[in-house]
């Protein structure tokens, strides 16, 4: 027999949580998020400052200047596909000088920074890191990062209420051996599969933003076969936090179209960057 205290506190998480669903832009998909868009202005700037304190932040030079002019015309499509959520969000960029790191990530709130290892990876082309930066943008206008966090403290509150009022009368052991086997299952079931969703939506819609800042879609998909023929061997999917290099490439391929229809909408209006660093 379940616990009426138990009742009592699954009643206030799902009340908690239908009260927190939202619709992310550009995708549709319905999201629960514990945060207000202030929040992650407000959580992202917590972790700025500690990012800028790295003594590995370039102060200034070309490949700032690069990543600075990209980035631009990506927030400036960010805001013109995502409005109501990317106006919230004072939009900055670092680079950080690590060319073994062939990586760049996204706090909440629009701070984003990207390491040179990147810069290098892309190798001058400027279609393709805008497609990691528009990757990135995506992830900030979904709001993935302060999501992720809601997810965590869902799956917390449950597993301390299972502990409490339905695990109670088991040995302490036992208890302990059920509690592993509940977080691992959920581990893969839930938190590392909403982690894979993120990235395919970060990916289609960093597309679609990139394809709007006047940069060839088709750069993302070179991008992610540069990166699968590096040939690391990593995880198996299904306990990645990312997707495959076969799935994103697929899930772009099938995305493209509607990207190039916005690329040549832009320019049909003359709005594309200089592929002479303008």
């Amino acid at each position: 027999m379940i616990h009426p205290s138990a009742m009592r506190c699954v009643f206030l998480v799902l009340c908690t949580v239908v009260a927190s669903c939202s619709t992310v832009s550009g995708s549709g998909r319905t999201q629960v998020n514990f945060y207000s868009a202030a929040d992650d202005a407000r959580i992202g700037q917590q972790a700025w400052t500690e990012v800028l304190s790295d003594p590995l932040v370039l102060k200034q030079g070309p490949k700032v200047e690069r990543v600075q002019r990209i980035g631009n015309r990506i927030v400036a499509a960010a805001r013109r596909l995502h409005p109501e959520i990317a106006e919230n969000f004072q939009w900055e960029f670092a680079v950080l000088d690590d060319p073994d790191q062939i990586n760049a990530f996204a706090l909440p709130g629009g701070k984003f920074a990207v390491y040179t290892g990147m810069l290098n990876f892309t190798e001058g082309d400027d279609d393709m890191l805008a497609a990691v930066l528009g990757h990135e943008a995506a992830h900030v206008t979904s709001r993935h990062g302060t999501e992720r966090l809601t997810q965590v403290t869902i799956t917390r509150v449950g597993l301390d209420a299972t502990n409490v009022f339905v695990l109670g009368d088991l040995d302490p052991g036992d208890r302990e051996l059920v509690l592993q086997a509940i977080g691992a299952g959920t581990n893969v079931g839930v938190l590392l599969p909403f982690s894979r969703s993120h990235e395919c939506e970060a990916d289609v819609l960093g597309l679609m933003i990139a394809a709007d800042a006047g940069y060839r879609p088709q750069a993302a998909l070179r991008l992610w076969e540069r990166m699968g023929a590096r040939g690391s061997v990593g995880a198996p999917e299904f306990i990645s936090t990312h997707p495959s290099y076969q799935t994103r490439i697929q899930l772009l391929d099938d995305a493209m179209a509607p990207a190039q229809r916005l690329y040549d909408s832009r320019e049909a209006l003359g709005d594309l960057p200089s592929r002479m660093g303008g």
